[in-house]
């Protein structure tokens, strides 16, 4: 399955609309808000039991849209999640009051993992992504690692570890015209 019609990419890059990794990037923020979109609806539907305009004895209906702002890695953008009369709708791929995509939380608790501060973090996201999140919603994300971490830490250890050194050194050697890396062994296992 694929979202992108191939045909109307290739007449985009040949005439010209698209003409560097922003314009890519771009194109891939509508995608992605088509399928935000989508699915959402999709996802009422199954809630209520009906489709959209078909006839219905239950008291809930669709009642509008709910517009956020949904930041990911690849930038802000803006979509439209439905709603309904009883507000009972609980929508699974973006949830309510959620603006944050996974993969943005991936990288916020890479960057800290790597030893950024919620600063640095901040500043990062602002310069490459061009969205800014406050520090303390930084922080609510580094607390899972810091809770995590905390869990690995106090884990019970096993008495005895067993350790297998191996060694070998890496040749250049010529094999059928071609070279290649080799390993040999450098011992004798005991």
């Amino acid at each position: 399955m694929s979202l992108i019609n191939h045909e109307e990419l290739k007449k985009q890059l040949a005439s010209g609309e698209i003409t560097s990794l922003d314009d890519i990037t771009a194109e891939f923020k509508n995608i992605l808000k088509e399928v935000i979109q989508t699915a959402s609806q999709e996802e009422l539907t199954s809630h209520l039991g009906y489709d959209k305009y078909q006839e219905s004895s239950s008291s809930n209906a669709r009642n509008g849209y709910n517009e956020k702002t949904i930041k990911s890695k690849y930038g802000e953008f803006d979509v439209s999640i439905p709603r309904d009369r009883e507000a009972s709708f609980e929508p699974q791929l973006v949830k309510k009051r959620e603006v944050l995509l996974d993969g943005s939380e991936d990288l916020i608790l890479s960057l800290y993992t790597k030893g950024m501060s919620v600063r640095d973090i901040q500043l990062h996201l602002d310069d490459l992504y061009g969205y800014e999140l406050s520090t303390q919603t930084i922080s609510n994300i580094t607390e899972k690692v810091i809770e995590k971490a905390t869990e690995w830490q106090n884990r019970p250890l096993d008495k005895i570890y067993p350790i297998i050194f191996m060694d070998a050194t890496v040749l250049k050697i010529r094999v059928d015209r071609v070279v290649k890396n080799i390993a040999c062994r450098t011992g004798t296992a005991k």
